[in-house]
């Protein structure tokens, strides 16, 4: 029976920091769908980035277009499995390997943070690995809920018979141990049909990531993590966050609102196909109006096919007075959002935005403005091989999700005798088996 059965999706093997190893990532939006293909390579200790245990280098890229989509989640499973057939296959033709297993981001189904406590009674006198892991896993239990599938458990501070804020607590004396548990979760509908169209292409999920979490992971320097900064997901149909305080995760939220809001509504005010507004958006888009903004007109193609119907002209000023109102109220909403968040308390704290909507035309300018906070846009932070088109804002969470098998340590752990999927066909010989019954 699978892990989501239970509202606990799959849980990454921790890596060893001696060891290499080979990562695919699978990135599924709702405006593409994007495959990488790492090795990670252990390094010894560095100045910068030194949270991270391994070198990443990309060896295989493919991306396409998502079909199947909507806010992050699947509404045609033939159509979300196909392109990420497509996207999966580009990448290992590039690598020249064939992979198993995937790491998936998840940005769909109503990311929300919860904190739990959880203690144990002390087998023997002092702290031990065992009793740490059973305080874990007490904690994991306890954040169980109905309809919502655990993402992340992240152990925020340990406690020893009452003494709170405790970091490490192994060897310590006492008789009770409690945990301050961060529980982040999504809808388990949305986790399980995400989870479902990748192994029917007969692919294991190793694990699932929020997108903003490790979009983070990507972008963020060690001093923004640790004085507290916050991700700004900016995707085609959400728009995500993720808090992080003293270097660790402490906050997920998201609504389901992005990109491909701006692009209808660009659609509607200039009667243009969408894929023209999408183009439109790309190529001309942006929040504030400069000096020739009037001045400089942009052909729109007309909606139909009829030779009658002539291409219109617009300014890029009137380009910019559809897009900026549909961008304050997203930017907006996120103010509200950090504002509810421990974000709050940090008031020197950063914005980053990342994300394909964060590439407008100056919206860090914008953003900043609303938010009240420095902001820039978040670019991946060592990471090799990166193709150009994919060094940029829009393949952050992409590259994230690479670097994240580092990151899988500070979670929350159990070891299962045998991972399944979800119809049962977890083993290598049985995909196979499976993939021969589906295609002769």
């Amino acid at each position: 029976m699978n892990a989501l059965h239970y509202g606990l999706t799959p849980k990454m093997k921790p890596i060893s920091p001696r060891r290499s190893a080979l990562v695919a990532a699978l990135d599924v939006g709702s405006s593409k769908v994007a495959c990488m293909i790492a090795r990670l390579r252990p390094h010894p200790p560095q100045q910068v980035l030194t949270r991270r245990t391994h070198a990443v280098e990309v060896i295989g890229f493919g991306h396409t277009g998502a079909r199947g989509m909507k806010a992050g989640g699947v509404v045609n499973l033939a159509e979300a499995e196909e392109v990420i057939r497509l996207a999966v296959d580009a990448a290992e033709q590039i690598a020249s390997v064939e992979i198993e297993s995937v790491v998936l981001s998840v940005s769909a189904g109503r990311l929300a943070s919860e904190l739990f406590a959880a203690d144990v009674d002390i087998v023997g006198s002092t702290v031990s690995e065992g009793d740490i892991a059973r305080v874990l896993a007490a904690g994991s239990r306890h954040s169980l809920r109905d309809g919502r599938a655990v993402l992340h458990s992240l152990p925020v501070g340990y406690s020893v018979d009452g003494a709170n804020g405790i970091r490490d607590p192994r060897g310590m004396l006492g008789s009770r141990f409690g945990v301050d548990m961060h529980v982040a979760t999504t809808d388990i509908a949305a986790a399980r049909n995400l989870m479902l169209a990748v192994e029917r292409c007969h692919l294991a999920v190793e694990a699932m990531v929020a997108s903003p979490y490790v979009a983070g992971l990507a972008v963020l320097a060690d001093d923004e993590a640790d004085l507290g900064a916050a991700i700004v997901e900016l995707g085609a149909g959400t728009t995500t966050m993720a808090v992080f305080l003293s270097g660790r995760l402490v906050h997920l939220e998201g609504f389901a609102l992005g990109g491909h809001h701006v692009t209808t509504d660009i659609a509607r005010g200039l009667n243009a196909r969408v894929a023209d507004a999408e183009r439109i958006k790309t190529l001309y888009g942006g929040v504030l109006i400069g000096g020739l903004d009037e001045r400089d007109m942009i052909t729109v193609p007309p909606i139909s096919d009829d030779e009658r119907e002539q291409a219109q002209f617009v300014s890029r000023a009137t380009l910019v007075q559809i897009i900026k109102p549909r961008v304050e109220e997203i930017l907006e909403m996120v103010r509200d959002r950090l504002a509810a968040s421990p974000f709050a308390a940090e008031q020197r704290g950063h914005v980053i935005l990342t994300g394909g909507a964060a590439q407008l035309a100056g919206l860090p300018d914008l953003a900043a403005r609303i938010l009240g906070r420095p902001v820039r846009i978040g670019r991946p932070l060592g990471v090799s091989g990166l193709p150009d088109a994919a060094k940029g804002a829009a393949f952050a969470v992409a590259a994230g999700l690479l670097v994240y098998p580092q990151a899988a340590h500070l979670e929350h752990f159990e070891q299962r005798r045998k991972r399944q999927s979800m119809n049962g066909t977890g083993s290598y010989i049985t995909r196979v088996g499976q993939w021969l019954r589906e295609s002769f």
